[in-house]
């Protein structure tokens, strides 16, 4: 009579699933922040020289809406990584 494996294969491949799904919500999460981060980064950056072209026209008007419109883009979008950080993690 053989001897049985005290682990049931089953089980051991479960566990197996178990730990690949663990790591790649981990991986996800890392990607996602990487990810917002780059994106973050990037439209302050496109807003920071926003503001600087408008504020270069030396149109009083032009400067003052091109900096609202600036100030707003950032606000929103610290606001979007901001909540879409807390629902990733």
């Amino acid at each position: 009579m053989a001897t049985q494996s005290k682990t049931d294969p089953a089980e051991a491949v479960a566990e197996q699933v178990a730990g690949l799904n663990e790591k790649a919500v981990a991986t996800g999460k890392k990607a996602s922040e990487a990810y917002l981060t780059s994106y973050e980064k990037a439209v302050v950056l496109l807003a920071d020289q926003y503001e600087k072209t408008t504020g270069a026209t030396k149109i009083d008007w032009v400067a003052s809406i091109g900096s609202l419109q600036a100030d707003a883009t950032r606000e929103l979008t610290r606001a979007y990584t901001s909540a879409v950080r807390e629902f990733v993690s």
